[in-house]
């Protein structure tokens, strides 16, 4: 007969088809289950917070929810900062844990209910009787607000017999947030106005506008309108049209088209919260830009809005274009997006091959590897001062190619696995993963599940320069001892070798040559590839410039 633990496995694999995470005790069980009752795959990475960066990595890739799982105790202690940050960064996935008997917790045993809310996730436990209708539970609570979930097994019932699997409901997910009221149809008629009568109208989009499907309306919104856009760095690629996109806004943004920003008289913000960095510290927009935002938080996020809609961003840019006559952008609306070269506005700087202290400088690394890059990319990005130049040079086609996975929780250390997720999520993509050496090395057990599950898709680059960057930058230049912000020179390479990776030193852009016939090489033929660029510290990316300058 089913046990318990197989009442959630095969539960879980009517709505999940992969499953990420290390074996133990306490999910033995589940394990055994998912392997041989269910179609679900399961991917083993080698380090319990790997587990649930892969199925973060698997949701941001795919819109698909994934699964993690891991034993209990130290298990699931190491699982807690890769569970914040899917908490702050609003992705759906099930952490299949086991948990204390319910006789009650023994020496080893620490109180995980409280540990999961306390990062803001809610556990489900499951009883002898209840397993199937708990997971689906857990499963409908995530997709509906957007977090991980914990559903945990207690060890005395996760072997007990529990009779067939009876039949369980689909999970009941609400529709999309129309647009409901008087208030929210006049604040739409009058952002329809606004829009109408603007002599430089912007549309900013962010993650929100992507999850909500609004490429295509905001697309036409833009198209009405003879609107600029811009995107968030969780947005990127939203807008259908890029000969009118200023890309990304906030630190990652160029200068010049931050400048054509603020140029704007009238702007739209759709599925962004506009938070400090996105906003550049409150200078994105001009004082006299009138901003209104469309969102499903129940208020508008940031001082700066003048008006509000809530609601989902497909449906209020459906609803605005049909408020706006086809003939909008004709009636000399669209003289501003025309009269500048967008082009050149979002070119950044180009950067020397080698700084003055002889090391490579990234930006000349970065727009080369851009080059040399397929076209299919799928870029995973771990924290740190890095993150500057791959969400600078490296365009991607959608927002779904491009995860900052640690960001929203400031931590480090979640690259590998992303790599992981993302393999599993875009089978057949060229998965790229963009790491400092300090998050590198946090993270190192799971280089060689990123190289198992990757293989010929996968390119890593470390951006090595001997130190946490970041800290350097903020507190080194304070005048802080650099002592412990420093690392020794590791070489990626060679740890690459190590798990059956090629790995490259790269010192100067010739030695990313091998990255040009990698790429164009079967993938079937070549191997994970791991490019070790020596880069230069003293070079600081934009984004931390303005952080600086603000903290001074």
């Amino acid at each position: 007969m089913p046990t318990v633990s197989a009442h959630v496995a095969l539960t879980l694999a009517q709505h999940i088809d992969h499953v990420f995470g290390v074996m133990g005790n306490g999910n033995a069980y589940f394990l055994d289950a998912i392997e041989k009752q269910t179609g679900a795959v399961f991917t083993a990475v080698r380090h319990e917070q790997g587990a649930v960066v892969a199925a973060d990595a698997h949701f941001r890739a795919s819109g698909r929810i994934a699964a993690a799982t891991s034993t209990y105790g130290a298990g699931f202690t190491n699982t807690l900062t890769a569970l914040a940050e899917a908490v702050q960064a609003h992705v759906p996935l099930v952490l299949v844990v086991g948990d204390e008997p319910t006789s009650g917790p023994r020496p080893w045993d620490v109180d995980q209910i409280a540990m999961a809310s306390a990062v803001g996730a809610r556990t489900y436990t499951t009883g002898h009787a209840d397993a199937a209708a708990t997971t689906v539970i857990a499963i409908e609570h995530a997709l509906t607000y957007r977090v991980p979930v914990v559903l945990a097994i207690p060890y005395d019932v996760a072997a007990l017999e529990a009779g067939p699997v009876a039949a369980a409901p689909e999970p009941r997910l609400p529709a999309p947030l129309a647009p409901r009221g008087e208030f929210a149809a006049g604040m739409l008629d009058e952002i329809a106005h606004a829009l109408r009568s603007a002599e430089r109208p912007f549309l900013l989009a962010g993650r929100g506008a992507w999850l909500a499907g609004a490429s295509d309306a905001l697309g036409a919104l833009a198209e009405s309108t003879g609107a600029l856009t811009a995107s968030t760095a969780l947005g990127r690629g939203v807008f259908p049209d890029a000969r009118y996109d200023l890309g990304v806004t906030g630190g990652f943004g160029a200068d010049g088209a931050m400048q054509l920003v603020r140029e704007a008289d009238v702007a739209v913000v759709f599925g962004a919260s506009l938070n400090q960095f996105t906003m550049r510290f409150g200078e994105l927009f001009a004082p006299g830009t009138r901003v209104f935002q469309i969102d499903v938080a129940p208020a508008a996020t940031n001082a700066h809005i003048g008006g509000y809609v809530r609601a989902d961003a497909r449906l209020a840019a459906e609803a605005l274009v049909e408020r706006l006559s086809p003939a909008s952008a004709a009636d000399g609306h669209a003289a501003w997006r025309e009269s500048v070269d967008v082009a050149s506005a979002r070119a950044y700087a180009a950067g020397d091959e080698l700084a003055p202290d002889g090391r490579l400088d990234p930006r000349s690394a970065a727009r080369r590897i851009a080059e040399l890059l397929p076209e299919d990319r799928v870029v995973v990005s771990d924290g740190g001062h890095f993150i500057g130049w791959a969400n600078m040079y490296w365009p991607v086609a959608a927002p779904d190619r491009m995860m900052m996975i640690g960001t929203a929780f400031q931590s480090i250390g979640q690259g590998w696995p992303s790599v992981v997720g993302a393999t599993r999520a875009r089978p057949g993509q060229t998965i790229v993963l963009t790491s400092g050496d300090g998050g590198g090395l946090m993270a190192i057990a799971d280089l060689e599940s990123a190289v198992r599950a990757a293989a010929g898709r996968g390119v890593a680059v470390i951006w090595n320069d001997a130190a946490y960057g970041a800290e350097v930058n903020l507190y080194g230049l304070k005048g802080l001892a650099e002592e412990p912000m420093l690392i020794p020179e590791v070489d990626f390479a060679a740890f690459a070798a190590a798990v059956g990776a090629e790995g490259v030193v790269v010192r100067t852009l010739a030695d990313l040559e091998r990255l040009r016939t990698w790429a164009s090489e079967d993938p079937a033929d070549r191997r994970f590839l791991v490019l070790d660029l020596r880069i230069s510290g003293k070079v600081i990316a934009p984004y931390q410039e303005e952080i600086i300058r603000v903290n001074s």
